[in-house]
């Protein structure tokens, strides 16, 4: 492939040799949001077995982190072997946009595209099991099903891939990053046979996790505008922003990721947003989410590992579910870039940096990308979010959506014309109003600014509440129970700001229920009345162990279920699931908007007779009951219990309630009204 020869004056040396090379040059060719250069970087290639094996020495560093590595957090995938691989930046330069476009080929290499892996009818009924297999028996609120896009070139590896990253520079908007990367496989050293090289390419909608300063953003995005072939109109955008399902599925990954930053961050983070990112051939609602914190930038993504937005919550569970629909590896799907910096700030004597505090980290997803495999072989993986409203051959289409921003780049599916004039739909009347009206469903509790809860008064954070009203929890010990769903993240830093010491421990790793003040068993997948489910045991088991030596109780969502189980009220599935939804539930005679995820329900009957050595039986609990016979709450001496999820961004009034219910089971005076 011939270029046009450039003067001495205009050349760029690091460009031109990777141009040049033979595909034995790492590289990784970036432009970033807004960005008007795009940068060069080459290095030394690393692969690293754990995020924290990263080599952060004091030169920047790039890592492509597979799907393959959520083994770190324990969860259940395909794995595959795909490398943790990093460029390690012994060089860079930076170009002009209007340079590296005038540099690189002109026109994508030759490709023959083969069609998706799964056809479409196969995807609609994996998207029907999962709704009903998955979702319907309380799996989870959403999950993310992938296939994959195959075509096959001859061409070499670099005219390749510098030919894709030019033809998505000029052809698709609103990426947070476009990229290409380039990372032969290093020497082993070892008996191990060699991997092949990773080479990629790709524009993504979505930004991970940045740490800069101290302080961390995530951008979940979620739900999706089609635009139709003669381009996006005024109508249709209002449409979708109105859309039930569209506002539930990114309330969800909102959710999801607040579990994240409140793992992250002693703040908590807050909610800043709504925005909707117009892209070429789609648009995505989405927020932005951001606290302070001080964790090494590795640590912090493994905690993070792996956004929603490509896999579904809660995300331990997704990742079980993965495996069930996905007969393959995901490879670097779902996975992240990650550029490692040292801080700007840094002493520029110092050699190094002084920790790892002293990197800032920019990690996009890895979605809207297409790989080049050894042998010529192309695939550009797209996946959809199914929720309960979910329509199998609306999610078929949302794949293809999807992946043919990418596909039409690169010449495997025909560009269209597009019409002769785009929409700025963020101009247009009215999108403003509705982009604002989604906030009128969140908590002012996660949308204001906060501060981390000290360890004195709670009065002297920012809460909901007064500091006389707080100051009766002051200083209580309190075991919040995770059971596979980090919602357990944001009930602790709730409990913090009511002023008590809160820390979440995994079910399985509790070895005492009885020494702190207050036990929080918290939500968690699956079905309550499998007594086969460990986990279903182990709240079972516990719950009887406070009861009985009148310990101060509180359960939330899966664990509730349990308890009115043993309470004697029958638990049944709800007609349809409650995930992710907002309801006006009534707690003990007060009205208070809370989150809902849950497919089961404990239904106000005739209570079932118990066992004679059952001390939650004798306690009978007072029943908070909906309109539907659905118990939201239950209470007893120092027993409370609640169907919803009072630490969701959904729950406007969940601070209160669970402030309420907390005094409850401790006997703490000066019980407020839940008040939004």
């Amino acid at each position: 492939m011939s270029h046009t020869p450039r003067s001495a004056a205009t050349r760029h040396p690091l460009l031109d040799r990777v141009l040049a090379s033979d595909g034995s040059l790492p590289f990784a060719l970036l432009r970033r949001e807004g960005g008007t250069e795009v940068e060069v970087l080459t290095g030394d290639v690393v692969d690293a077995d754990l995020l924290h094996d990263i080599p952060l020495d004091g030169a920047p560093v790039l890592a492509v982190v597979p799907f393959r590595q959520a083994v770190e957090r324990g969860f259940t995938v395909h794995d595959d072997g795909a490398p943790l691989r990093c460029i390690v930046v012994r060089e860079s330069e930076r170009v002009s946009l209007s340079a590296a476009v005038a540099a690189l080929p002109p026109e994508p290499v030759a490709a023959e595209p083969l069609g998706f892996d799964i056809p479409d009818e196969e995807y609609a009924g994996i998207v029907r099991r999962v709704i009903d297999d998955e979702i319907g028996q309380g799996a989870g609120a959403n999950f993310v099903v992938m296939r994959r896009f195959e075509a096959r070139t001859s061409a070499a590896t670099v005219p390749t891939l510098t030919s894709w990253f030019r033809a998505l520079l000029t052809h698709e908007v609103g990426s947070y990053w476009t990229f290409a990367v380039h990372a032969p496989a290093p020497a082993t050293g070892t008996d191990r046979p060699a991997s092949e090289a990773l080479s990629l390419a790709g524009a993504t909608p979505e930004r991970h996790l940045t740490v800069h300063d101290g302080v961390a953003r995530m951008n979940p995005i979620s739900g999706t505008y089609r635009h139709p072939a003669s381009g996006p109109t005024r109508d249709g955008v209002l449409k979708f922003l109105r859309d039930t399902k569209e506002n539930e599925e990114l309330f969800m990954v909102v959710d999801e990721e607040m579990k994240m930053m409140s793992a992250l961050c002693p703040d908590g983070g807050r909610i800043v947003g709504p925005y909707l990112k117009q892209m070429a051939r789609l648009s995505h609602t989405e927020y932005l989410l951001e606290g302070r914190t001080t964790l090494d930038p590795r640590e912090a993504l493994r905690l993070t590992m792996f956004a929603p937005t490509v896999t579904g919550s809660p995300m331990e569970n997704a990742c079980t579910v993965i495996t069930r629909h996905e007969t393959r590896p995901r490879g670097y799907y779902s996975g992240f870039l990650a550029l490692f910096e040292p801080d700007d700030a840094r002493d520029p004597a110092e050699p190094t940096p002084s920790s790892p505090a002293g990197y800032s980290l920019d990690a996009p997803i890895l979605i809207r990308t297409a790989y080049l495999h050894d042998g010529g072989r192309v695939t550009v993986p797209a996946g959809a979010t199914l929720v309960r409203h979910s329509v199998p051959e609306h999610e078929v289409a949302e794949t293809r959506a999807k992946a043919a921003g990418v596909l039409a780049s690169l010449g495997l599916v025909p560009r269209g014309a597009g019409p002769d004039a785009v929409v700025d739909l963020n101009a247009q009347p009215g999108v403003a109003e509705a982009l604002t009206a989604r906030n009128s469903q969140l908590a002012e509790f996660w949308v204001r600014p906060q501060e981390a809860a000290p360890a004195g008064p709670a009065g002297t954070s920012t809460t909901l509440l007064e500091p006389a009203e707080t100051s009766a929890l002051t200083g209580r010990t309190v075991l919040v129970v995770d059971h596979e769903d980090q919602f357990t993240t944001m009930l602790a830093h709730q409990l913090r700001h009511l002023g008590m010491h809160a820390r979440v421990v995994r079910w399985d790793a509790v070895d005492d229920v009885l020494a702190d003040d207050l036990v929080v068993l918290g939500p968690g997948p699956g079905d309550p009345r499998d007594q086969a489910d460990p986990r279903i045991a182990a709240i079972t088991r516990r719950i009887h162990e406070r009861v009985a030596a009148g310990r101060p109780l509180l359960a939330v969502c899966l664990s509730h279920q349990v308890l009115a189980g043993l309470a004697g009220f029958p638990i049944r599935a709800l007609p349809a699931p409650r995930q992710g939804v907002r309801l006006d539930a009534d707690v003990f005679g007060t009205t208070a908007a809370v989150g809902y995820y849950n497919t089961f329900g404990a239904r106000l009957t005739t209570i079932a007779a118990a066992a004679a050595d059952n001390p939650v039986a004798r306690l009978a609990l007072e029943p908070s009951v909906d309109t539907d016979g659905v118990l939201t709450a239950l209470r007893g001496p120092g027993v409370a219990s609640v169907q919803g999820h009072l630490e969701s961004v959904l729950s406007a009034d969940g601070i209160t309630v669970l402030d309420a219910l907390t005094r409850h089971v401790l006997g703490a005076p000066a019980e407020p009204s839940p008040a939004r």
